[in-house]
């Protein structure tokens, strides 16, 4: 019982992350409107947009999961006794939840990188 709860708001916690990403990497974007035009004006393409996005997002989730981890071993003695059959430092773990959580940032910006690589130049240019 006390693992699937903690299983749930586990799961939670990441589809808040994901949402969070993809707000602030969508509002991002909307901000960035004129900048994006007059890079494709200046000759960039859809690909290095998407990838300039994409690499602020990836950023802003190896910077969350750097305090994140860094939280978390601070923290190690205090959740030692909360944990069955895993040590608090375990390299598995936290490999797997930092893998985890850095792939789920990259899905959750690229709905705005795809946004942002169909920006028209010229109506870009004309955003206010």
């Amino acid at each position: 019982m006390f693992a699937s709860l903690t299983a749930g708001f586990g799961l939670l916690a990441l589809a808040l992350a994901c949402i969070g990403i993809y707000g602030i990497m969508a509002y991002t974007v909307s901000q960035r409107t004129n900048e994006i035009g007059i890079r494709f004006a200046l000759g960039a393409s859809r690909s290095q947009i998407r990838a300039m996005v994409l690499r602020e997002a990836g950023w802003l989730a190896a910077a969350g999961v750097v305090v994140g981890l860094g939280v978390a071993i601070v923290l190690m003695r205090l959740v030692q006794s909360m944990l069955y059959g895993l040590k608090p430092g375990d390299p598995l773990s936290l490999t797997a939840s930092t893998m985890l959580l850095l792939t789920i940032a990259l899905v959750a910006g690229w709905i705005p990188a795809a946004r942002a690589s169909r920006v028209e130049p010229m109506e870009a240019l004309r955003h206010d």
